[in-house]
């Protein structure tokens, strides 16, 4: 929480558009930023000169995977909303439940695939290797559609579906069994008709650590909860050392992710947003390209012509 609130201080101190100007200019530089470009081929022109690219990305960049938000409207699972499943309060009042509810995911997730989108982020990344150059995605996202794309340098900031955390001894590991224990086989139907299973506790995912058989939980960040801090040590490196910052697939509502890039242009770095619509932080960055990010992102990403590839 230090580093959040720190960032918050750091955001809040600055100017509204981040530059210290008279007023005059400020309202200018204001104005300016108030209508961001969707000009491809500047765009491309700022990518081929960045040596360090930051991609920050949200559940908007799984969405072309068929993969379930469980935010806003209609975003239930059975009668409930994530946000009443994913809190220590809710695994504390029912462990089978909340269970239920990620085994759920889990298995989808085993299904699906990454779109145009990962496999591009993925491919500049090992492409632009090469040159000396990097690229890192922060994401918001607990899918591992990123990893399974191929990106390497990813900062999951909310966890994963496919990490447990033991409530005993605190052991963090991968977990990629399906099903996750024998009693949630068959388990996790999202049919609001569908009755909770009811598992005991002793037979839900157990920890695997040597005489320890202590409960499992997803080891994802739940509302209420507070990110790794270093996790967010490690973002913030990755933002101040940037040149440039992309915002793929992100409502830019959801904090503390939604100050990242606003900090980024704050400091003069271009950003670039690619996503469906605009978002409240639209008007803080240079460029906005509307869209399904599967569309618009493998060209802004390609191979420049300026590049050089031994």
């Amino acid at each position: 929480m230090c580093l959040f609130q720190f960032t918050a201080r750091r955001l809040v101190s600055q100017a509204h558009c981040g530059l210290k100007a008279s007023p005059a200019k400020k309202q200018k530089f204001c104005l300016e930023m108030a209508r961001p470009s969707s000009n491809m081929a500047d765009f491309r022109e700022v990518f081929a000169k960045a040596k360090h690219i930051a991609i920050i990305t949200g559940a908007g960049v799984s969405a072309e995977s068929g993969v379930p938000t469980f935010r806003g409207a209609g975003g239930f699972w059975r009668k409930w909303q994530a946000q009443e499943l994913a809190t220590p309060g809710a695994f504390a009042r029912n462990p089978s439940r909340v269970w239920e509810f990620y085994h759920y995911r889990r298995e989808v997730m085993l299904s699906k695939h990454p779109n145009p989108a990962h496999i591009a982020i993925a491919e500049c990344e090992k492409r632009l290797s090469k040159q000396g150059r990097s690229v890192v995605v922060i994401t918001q996202n607990i899918d591992e559609l990123h990893r399974k794309a191929g990106t390497k340098h990813l900062l999951e900031i909310h966890g994963s579906l496919f990490k447990t955390r033991c409530t005993s001894c605190g052991n963090v590991a991968a977990n990629y069994k399906s099903p996750i224990c024998p009693a949630l086989a068959g388990k996790g139907a999202p049919d609001p008709e569908t009755a909770d299973a009811a598992i005991p506790v002793e037979d839900l995912p157990q920890c695997e650590e040597d005489g320890c058989n202590g409960l499992l939980r997803p080891h994802v960040v739940w509302f209420g909860e507070a990110l790794d801090p270093d996790v967010l040590t490690a973002v913030e490196k990755e933002l101040d050392i940037c040149d440039l910052c992309l915002v793929v697939g992100t409502s830019s509502v959801v904090y503390p992710a939604a100050m990242f890039a606003p900090q980024v242009s704050a400091r003069g770095v271009p950003v670039a947003e690619f996503n469906m619509e605009a978002t409240p932080a639209t008007n803080k960055f240079r460029f906005h390209f509307p869209g399904p990010c599967g569309t618009t992102l493998p060209p802004a990403l390609a191979r420049h012509e300026t590049e050089i590839i031994s």
